[in-house]
């Protein structure tokens, strides 16, 4: 059994989307935060597997509900479920822990199916979400881009790779972005430490920062 927890301001919709999520004899759904404190301390309370959260929520909006839940609980796994794709909130999002990014006019199999992947341990990014990311990991200087490189001989892919990891993103998330599989990703990754010459993810973030 999957033990839910849906966080929305808006309780019609939420409770829509708690008869969708009935309808699965593998889930249950826990109850109804109104906005992100109320969903921490909820989570404090029941522990669930799976949050759906919204993003924009008064007094305490989705992403940092985000954190301090990831912070209290690491094992629970957020998905945030909302109408807005600015590539800012996704970032922010999964920055923060988010195991992924869903826009609400998803259909119900597939929400039931993104909860059911997102607890196996699966990063939820649908195509249009994936592009928003990779494009806003690409929105950085292009001294940066250059120097990666001209110092660092790295390519094209290595760099867009490079960019990610100083962005805080996973190894899954990055082979889920980039549509590589995990082996192959870790394979980029393995390649461009040993270009910058460190020994690991902290070394090559802090040196392809010192790029700016």
């Amino acid at each position: 059994m999957i033990n839910i927890l849906l966080v929305d301001d808006q309780m019609i919709l939420a409770e829509g989307i708690k008869s969708v999520l009935e309808t699965c004899k593998d889930f249950h759904v826990l109850g109804i935060a109104l906005d992100g404190a109320e969903g921490i301390a909820l989570t404090e309370r029941y522990k669930p597997d799976v949050v759906l959260m919204d993003i924009r929520m008064p007094n305490m909006n989705g992403v940092v509900a985000t954190k301090r839940i990831k912070e209290i609980a690491p094992e629970t796994k957020i998905i945030i479920l909302t109408t807005f794709d600015d590539s800012d909130y996704i970032l922010s999002a999964i920055n923060n822990g988010a195991s992924g990014y869903l826009l609400k006019d998803i259909g119900s199999t597939a929400l039931i199916d993104a909860i059911k992947n997102a607890y196996a341990g699966d990063t939820i990014l649908p195509s249009k979400i994936a592009k928003k990311i990779t494009d806003a990991a690409m929105m950085v200087s292009s001294e940066k881009e250059i120097k990666l490189k001209k110092l660092y001989n790295l390519s094209d892919r290595e760099v867009e790779i490079a960019l990610m990891l100083n962005d805080g993103f996973t190894n899954r998330q990055i082979a889920s972005v980039m549509k590589l599989s995990d082996g192959t990703a870790r394979n980029y990754i393995s390649s461009i430490y040993s270009k910058l010459g460190v020994e690991g993810r902290t070394a090559a973030v802090v040196k392809i920062k010192e790029l700016n």
